[in-house]
């Protein structure tokens, strides 16, 4: 369960952590400013078209020669990507990395619901639910005390450390299953270039729909490979799965509420350091109360969970995300830091409640053999809604001209996480304390 909540950390402040060191590697490597945020993009693509591809493809190899390969692939990509002395080295590593941390992602959630007996899968699931976030938005205060003192290559050598950490508990900890891994076939190879084709057309769309949003024009584009994977041999087990498990509501609130959460630290952290010129350093601070909240209520969250259900926890959880995003929508000039930190906070206490316990209502559905293509598909509605809340925030701010703009639309997608997963339990509602038997979770916590 550690294990998890490391891997999710490492994964997930990498997703943000680079963003502050972009103009720093554009001049240390003598490249444009487009060019240095391939060191972004070059993760995050990957990430995001993998995802699936690698849930079927680890559903069939041993799990713990997949988490030493991944972590360890992780760190040495970390290594090569510090050392780079061109652009085109650097962003191979990224590419590299990016593959590797798509292992990651997928693994996180299987090892918390293997790695303990069913009626504390909530609390495991609040370790990865709730590291992970807290790396994504520690990720740019993190990567600018770095910067500052260090340089732009120290952002990439920071994650070494917690990956040798993540190698030595895998290796004491994880029990020697039997299993090895196998080579992807082609038709992963062809999912993953499908997915990645319309996932990167819609985000070129709109993130240069911020400078002219007759660039929305493109988004269309990126339908007929989705669709075609969809409609395909890699696409039909991961909906028919989630069409049998009734979960196809609970990924959507996944994805909405992510978006809004991205969308709104996004919007708020621009918006006090533009708008009403504080510094890096209060603006930092006063963000950080989100996080803050969140790490004080996601173990909370996840023991009332084992203890009252999953499903109320999660819905009552989104809701409190929601109440405090839309208390943000009227921010403006005449607010104080304090006025801000306690409506991030309330965000975050929603945030941690929620994340654990909706963790365990998606995996504690999964089929003992979907187990991985199940925490795929989740962890791509998260990756997707973590990448495009801040390219929607962006596109909302410039073509309404405002930040209230991108809050509201962060607020509208939270609320509609609520619904979502309103739905989700109204179909299957689980007994608290009560095994399941879709899961193999209570004979993995004998090992």
């Amino acid at each position: 369960m550690a294990l998890a909540g490391v891997l999710s950390f490492i994964a997930m402040l990498d997703m943000n952590i680079v963003n502050v060191a972009l103009a720093d590697i554009a001049d240390g490597l003598h490249v444009s400013a487009a060019t240095a945020q391939w060191a972004v993009l070059g993760y995050q693509l990957p990430v995001v078209a993998l995802l699936l591809p690698v849930g079927r493809w680890l559903d069939g190899v041993g799990l713990r020669a997949a988490v030493l390969t991944a972590t360890a692939g992780f760190g040495l990509c970390s290594a090569l990507a510090a050392i780079a002395p061109w652009a085109a080295w650097l962003i191979a590593a990224r590419l590299a990395q990016g593959a590797f941390g798509a292992v990651l992602f997928v693994l996180m959630p299987v090892l918390a619901i293997r790695s303990v007996r069913p009626e504390s899968r909530a609390r495991a699931m609040s370790v990865p639910a709730t590291l992970g976030p807290l790396g994504a938005v520690t990720g740019p205060a993190v990567g600018g005390l770095l910067l500052d003192h260090l340089g732009w290559r120290a952002v990439f050598l920071v994650k070494i450390p917690f990956c040798v950490l993540a190698l030595a508990v895998a290796w004491k900890a994880m029990p020697r299953d039997g299993g090895g891994l196998r080579a992807p076939d082609r038709r992963s190879m062809t999912d993953a270039l499908l997915v990645a084709a319309g996932v990167a057309t819609l985000l070129l769309a709109l993130t240069l729909a911020a400078d002219d949003p007759a660039w929305l024009l493109l988004a269309p584009a990126a339908v007929p490979p989705l669709w075609r994977w969809l409609r395909g041999p890699g696409g039909r087990p991961v909906t028919g799965v989630l069409r049998t498990t009734g979960l196809f509501p609970a990924h959507g609130a996944v994805l909405s509420l992510a978006a809004g959460f991205a969308a709104m630290h996004y919007v708020v952290a621009l918006h006090l350091q533009r708008d009403d010129g504080l510094s890096a350093t209060t603006t930092g601070l006063t963000v950080l109360a989100f996080p803050l909240g969140m790490g004080l209520a996601g173990p909370f969250g996840g023991r009332l969970a084992d203890r009252w259900g999953a499903w109320p926890v999660a819905v009552t959880g989104a809701a409190l995300t929601a109440a405090g995003l839309l208390l943000l929508v009227p921010l403006g000039g005449g607010w104080t830091a304090a006025d801000v930190a306690w409506r991030l906070a309330l965000a975050g206490i929603g945030m941690g409640l929620y994340g654990g316990p909706t963790q365990a209502l998606v995996m504690g559905a999964a089929p003992p053999d979907r187990t991985a293509t199940l925490g795929s598909a989740m962890q791509l509605a998260r990756s997707l809604g973590f990448t495009l809340g801040p390219a929607l925030a962006t596109t909302a701010w410039a073509l309404a001209g405002g930040a209230r703009a991108g809050l509201a639309l962060a607020a509208t997608a939270a609320c509609l996480a609520v619904p979502l997963l309103a739905l989700s339990g109204a179909r299957s509602t689980p007994v608290p304390g009560k095994p399941e038997k879709t899961t193999d979770a209570a004979p993995a916590a004998h090992h």
